[in-house]
């Protein structure tokens, strides 16, 4: 059991020397450094164009730093093992500004719902640029974050999972979507060394995973699932599951994680959140494309935060927001673009898609793959 609970947050720590046996052999990059900067900017503009349309979003700009005492950064796990960058601002106040670079700007993107007089049915998209210091750096994950963040008003009724299940597919049409234009633009990636997305996601609730491959830990359950089902939306990330953990570790107020959602043989499911993953070709490993969730209600939040041990949030702007009823109920997510770019471009690594700070041992062991990182 303590695999399983040192595996709940995040990536987790790994090791360079475990890493070199895991990143592929006679690796080849399908297109070469200029090519993947061209195709890069083309799916960036079919995925915002399309996301757009099938979401009915629209772009706004969002902060880079955030007011420590706001309650509006993201904490991620819930249990503090990822904390943000902070400084402070303000030459010449006699108070300067206690600031945060973001670690992500999901509870921003709900608040300016309000800001931006969104009407029920409408949203948002972002350009999000973050900094998540306590990363293991590997593959395919950087302390540098480039998300697409989105969020969407919706009504009462909506906070089910047949709806969240609606959204996730229009979701992954844009994905589908975007594969079969960027190998239209570069037919070298249409190969047949390497499986195309299916069609279709499967949907399974993490309960119902972990009945499958009980005594393994989340990670390695996700891997083993992914052997039969290719590309999956796991629901309910948060919820304690039966062997009294929850799938992965999920922040106590966004994501509405405790909210009864359905029933499978009998017994009640929790959660109207999850993430879409799939089996990546290229790195023969799991890849994770999104997170997302119908968010919390002033009711689902209060219950959170009490499990999580983390009343004191209530007393934040963000927080109160919610319980005041002064900002919209929604529904939202994150989608990972260098994630996506290097999912679609048949990469290797991250690196390959994203320029940020990678240590020694590992831009060594990538270039002794023909994993050639960008710096």
């Amino acid at each position: 059991m303590n695999d399983k609970k040192t595996d709940l947050a995040g990536p987790g720590i790994g090791n360079y020397n475990e890493l070199e046996n895991m990143l592929p052999k006679n690796y080849n990059s399908l297109l070469n450094k200029k090519d993947t900067q061209i195709a890069i900017s083309l799916l960036k503009s079919y995925i915002e164009e399309n996301l757009s349309k099938e979401l009915n979003l629209i772009r706004v700009e969002c902060p880079l730093i955030v007011d420590k005492y706001s309650g509006i950064n993201d904490y991620l796990d819930r249990d503090g093992s990822r904390t943000p960058v902070e400084f402070k601002c303000g030459l010449g106040l006699e108070k300067q500004i206690q600031a945060q670079v973001v670690q992500a700007v999901t509870k921003w993107k709900r608040m300016a719902l309000k800001q931006f007089d969104m009407a029920p049915w409408e949203g948002l998209f972002t350009d999000m640029r973050a900094v998540r210091k306590d990363y293991f750096l590997d593959h395919d994950h950087s302390s540098y974050v480039d998300q697409w963040d989105w969020e969407k008003v919706i009504n009462q009724d909506q906070r089910n999972i047949d709806y969240l299940k609606q959204t996730i597919e229009k979701i992954w049409k844009v994905f589908k979507g975007a594969e079969r234009f960027i190998q239209n633009e570069f037919p070298l990636l249409n190969t047949g060394k390497y499986e195309n997305l299916p069609d279709k996601l499967k949907f399974l609730h993490a309960e119902g995973i972990l009945n499958m491959f009980p005594d393994l830990p989340r990670k390695q359950r996700e891997t083993e699932i992914l052997q039969k089902y290719p590309a999956i939306f796991i629901i309910g990330i948060g919820w304690p599951l039966d062997d009294g953990y929850p799938h992965e570790m999920r922040a106590a107020d966004y994501d509405d994680w405790v909210t009864e959602s359905n029933i499978i043989n009998g017994k009640m499911m929790h959660g109207l959140n999850g993430d879409i993953l799939v089996w990546n070709p290229v790195t023969e490993r799991r890849h994770e494309l999104t997170s997302m969730g119908i968010r919390v209600t002033k009711e689902t939040l209060k219950i959170q935060l009490e499990m999580s041990d983390q009343k004191h949030f209530l007393d934040m702007p963000y927080h109160k927001a919610i319980l005041n009823d002064k900002i919209p109920l929604s529904i939202g997510g994150g989608i990972g673009q260098s994630r996506t770019y290097m999912l679609l471009l048949k990469k290797a690594h991250l690196g390959e898609c994203s320029v940020t700070v990678w240590p020694e041992e590992l831009k060594n062991i990538c270039e002794k793959k023909n994993i050639h990182v960008l710096h």
